[in-house]
C-alpha cells in the first residue's frame, strides 16, 4: 500500500535539515579524492633512498659545483626540477659514470623512517574549514586549514595559494604521482620564507602522499631553516 501526502511543516523542516547536513559534509575533491571524513588511516613518514653506491658520484658532482658555482647554479635552473641533471662534462662525471649514476637513481626506494608511524585523519573545523590531523611527527601539517571557497591553505605563516596540479615524471624523486599543491612565499628585511603543502596519490598504487616543506633563507641566500616531510598512507577512497 502506498501513501502520498503533502509533508507537514515539521517533516519538511526535518527533510531540509537533513539535506543541509548532507550538503555540509560534502568533501572538497582536492581532499576527498584521498581521504574520507573522520576516518583515520595509518600512515608512515618515508624517505627516498637510492643505493649507497650513488654517494661516490654525488660527491664528484658536489666538487664540480664548488669549482664553478655560478655555472652549476645556472645549469641547475635550466634543467627540469626534481630530475637528475642532464649529462655535461662539467658535472665532474665521465659518460660511463653518469650512466651508472642514473642506473642507481632508478633503483631508489621509498623507505619508512624509524618511529615514523602516524595516523592521518580528515576533519571539518567549527569554522567550516578542513584540516588533516596527523599524529606524532606530522604536527606541522595539522596546523594547516583548507578553505574551500578561496581554494587556499591557511598556515600560521600566511596563505598558501594553489599551484598547477602535480603530474610528476616517473624519474622524479617521489616517482610518478599526481595531486594538488599550495605555496606560500614571503620576502622581508630578514630574508625569504617558503612553505609548500601537497596531497596526492602514487600512480598505479593504493597509496596517497602528503608532502610538506618549510624553508627559510637569509637575505644573503644562506639556508637558515629547512624542514620537509613526506607521509605515505593507504588511500581511503577507491
Amino acid at each position: 500500500m502506498r501513501y502520498f501526502f503533502r509533508p507537514t511543516g515539521l517533516i519538511l523542516g526535518a527533510l531540509m535539515a537533513l539535506a543541509t547536513t548532507t550538503s555540509a559534509q560534502k568533501l572538497p575533491a582536492v581532499l576527498g579524492d584521498y581521504l574520507k571524513l573522520d576516518a583515520p588511516v595509518r600512515g608512515q613518514v618515508v624517505i627516498v633512498e637510492p643505493p649507497k653506491e650513488i654517494g661516490a658520484y654525488v660527491r664528484k658532482v658536489e666538487q664540480a659545483a664548488k669549482a664553478d658555482p655560478e655555472w652549476f647554479t645556472s645549469y641547475s635552473k635550466s634543467s627540469k626540477a626534481g630530475l637528475p641533471l642532464p649529462f655535461h662534462e662539467k658535472l665532474g662525471l665521465t659518460k660511463k659514470e653518469y650512466d651508472l649514476y642514473n642506473k642507481l637513481w632508478d633503483e631508489r626506494k621509498m623507505n619508512p623512517v624509524k618511529n615514523g608511524n602516524v595516523v592521518v585523519r580528515l576533519e571539518k573545523t567549527k569554522k567550516d574549514d578542513w584540516m588533516i590531523r596527523v599524529s606524532g611527527k606530522g604536527v606541522s601539517i595539522s596546523l594547516l586549514r583548507y578553505e574551500e571557497k578561496a581554494d587556499v591553505v591557511k598556515s600560521p605563516n600566511g596563505l598558501l595559494t594553489r599551484l598547477k596540479d602535480i603530474d610528476a615524471d616517473p624519474r622524479s624523486i617521489l616517482g610518478n604521482w599526481t595531486g594538488h599543491e599550495w605555496k606560500f612565499e614571503q620576502e622581508d628585511g630578514l630574508g625569504k620564507t617558503k612553505e609548500n603543502f601537497a596531497i596526492g596519490k602514487l600512480v598505479g598504487t593504493k597509496y596517497g602522499l602528503l608532502v610538506y616543506r618549510l624553508q627559510s633563507t637569509s637575505l644573503a641566500g644562506r639556508l637558515l631553516y629547512d624542514k620537509s616531510m613526506v607521509i605515505r598512507f593507504p588511500l581511503a577512497v577507491k
